[in-house]
């Protein structure tokens, strides 16, 4: 009998082809982006996906300051944080960290969709993002990917 062995195939950090890809922001919805954006750093979307190893690419984000959210969440939606002290809760909507950081917005939006361990961490390092259009990895010839 000709029996075919098909064999499961795990990657690890010596297997792993990782690539550095350019994601335009300009116009997009902030949490449909996003998760494109994390699927990229996990690695998802390639046929040798390990959950336990970062196989993600490296993903470059340009025009964040030009980045849309649907609705009244510009004014409404609001980032929670506490400083540690008592009486220390601050909030912000996306209009007061748009002003301050553009690319506050979408770093937090893709690191909350990413793991919450040491692998996430990890992958959440492989995402550099930029509020304009111009970015200093050209040296890694990134590839042009459309969302």
């Amino acid at each position: 009998m000709n029996t075919l062995s098909y064999k499961t195939i795990s990657a690890n950090d010596a297997t792993v082809d990782k690539n550095w890809v350019v994601v335009d922001a300009q116009s997009q919805i902030l949490g449909r982006f996003a998760s494109e954006v994390a699927k990229m750093l996990r690695g998802k979307h390639k046929p040798n996906f390990t959950p336990h190893v970062d196989c993600g690419d490296n993903v470059i984000v340009i025009n964040a300051e030009k980045i849309r959210l649907t609705g009244r969440k510009w004014n409404e939606k609001v980032y929670v944080r506490h400083t540690g002290y008592p009486g220390g809760q601050r909030i912000a909507t996306p209009k007061i960290l748009m002003e301050k950081a553009p690319r506050t917005l979408v770093e937090k939006a893709v690191k909350g969709m990413l793991p919450k361990s040491r692998l996430g961490r990890k992958m959440y390092t492989n995402l550099y993002v930029y509020a304009g259009s111009e970015h200093p990895h050209s040296a890694q010839k990134p590839k042009e990917v459309k969302l």
